[in-house]
């Protein structure tokens, strides 16, 4: 009997070891989603200057994880330029955050470094770009490519998750922006 209840025992703590796992797995690996907080994350502007997610704290946000290697994030930065253009002044801030490593190496997956601020003048980009050379924010964000977009409201709220390009100045989205504004 005394064998049976020490058994019974051994299962149950397996079985609670292997839940505590499939929770630390999941939380872990499972993509950032709509209805969750929006991670914080540290990376460098364009002048090398230290900047994090959490000093756009209560405005509403863009989120764009990007690099210049990348087709369908080139289609899409001149939506982003045109939703800033028409909706920057009113309180959306635009943060495109690049994931290139430096000019002249290669990342983990053998995609190019890329020139940034070149880049940046090739479409006459007014609003904020990030460097993350070392994928922070896709490690962070469970991003599984790129583009990969995230539209965060005033409380810190995922609200809208893109994985690909979109037009970001579609009507469709110049209203949820103006909702998140009027909220």
């Amino acid at each position: 009997m005394k064998r049976q209840w020490w058994t019974v025992g051994v299962l149950v703590g397996l079985m609670a070891l292997l839940m505590g796992a499939g929770w630390f797995v999941r939380d872990r690996f499972l993509p950032v989603e709509v209805g969750t907080g929006a991670p914080n994350f540290a990376a460098t502007d364009l002048d090398g200057n230290p900047v994090q997610l959490a000093d756009l704290e209560g405005e509403v946000v863009l989120l764009n994880i990007w690099a210049t290697w990348c087709a369908p994030c080139r289609e899409e930065m001149p939506s982003m330029q045109r939703l800033h253009k028409k909706m920057g002044l009113e309180g959306v801030h635009i943060v495109a955050v690049s994931i290139d490593t430096p000019v002249g190496s290669r990342d983990r997956a053998g995609n190019p470094g890329g020139d940034i601020e070149d880049f940046g003048k090739e479409f006459s980009l007014t609003f904020p770009i990030w460097r993350d050379p070392t994928g922070e924010i896709q490690r962070t964000y469970r991003a599984t490519g790129v583009p990969e977009s995230f539209v965060i409201d005033r409380n810190g709220v995922i609200v809208k998750k893109v994985v690909g390009q979109t037009e970001w100045d579609s009507d469709a989205n110049l209203d949820l922006f103006r909702r998140l504004l009027e909220s």
